[in-house]
């Protein structure tokens, strides 16, 4: 729900970094894989229950993640790298959950694979949606210069970090959090199967 506004304030900062790591020579695929690892050891530090060192870490491996489409972009951007960065961000967020389940199994099992479940329903509708888009050549008006067609929702990424920052700030309340976002993400999945309906409706 917030991406459009948050992408639009940061596109400049991040196309200046990007065109500045292209230059460096760094590539887009770097990035991306450094985002990737540093969001494994967020989950890490979290599983062990650093959540301040999670949070910083978590914080770190998303503005990685915003950076590697600048570098692209700043460079050639490729369907290779594009598949490489949803790939792992899917990855990503399904490994902060696990990572509370792991520091505290009795009291977060529960709620992690509740939310993990609703995150099955959002990238699923996503994924879905993006792949059919692709095929009937429906562009993106929202979020231009994406590898994908990004379908809107109640809980995209702005919603979700902030989700994640909020229980490693206050970890003894992940399960309520974790619930409550995962009813959210239930919303936007239906909210994504109605929209995909109509859009790819026979004639539309």
């Amino acid at each position: 729900m917030l991406d459009k506004a948050i992408q639009q304030a940061l596109r400049p900062a991040m196309r200046r970094a990007g065109a500045i790591l292209a230059r460096l020579g760094v590539g887009a695929d770097a990035v991306t894989l450094s985002g990737f690892v540093t969001g494994m050891a967020a989950a890490l530090a979290i599983g062990l229950r650093q959540f301040v060192a999670g949070l910083v870490l978590l914080l770190l491996s998303r503005l990685l993640d915003g950076l590697d489409g600048a570098v692209a972009r700043a460079s050639t951007p490729t369907d290779r790298g594009g598949f490489l960065d949803i790939t792992l961000d899917f990855l990503f967020y399904a490994t902060i959950p696990l990572g509370f389940a792991f520091a505290d199994p009795a009291a977060n099992a529960l709620p992690a694979a509740v939310l993990l479940a609703s995150f099955i329903g959002t990238g699923s509708s996503f994924l879905a949606f993006a792949a059919l888009a692709e095929k009937r050549g429906l562009t993106d008006t929202a979020l231009p210069g994406k590898s994908f067609y990004f379908l809107g929702g109640l809980t995209e990424a702005t919603e979700t970090i902030a989700a994640f920052a909020a229980m490693c700030l206050w970890p003894q309340w992940f399960g309520p959090i974790a619930y409550c976002f995962a009813a959210l993400c239930a919303i936007t999945t239906a909210l994504r199967i109605g929209w995909g309906w109509q859009r790819l409706c026979d004639g539309a």
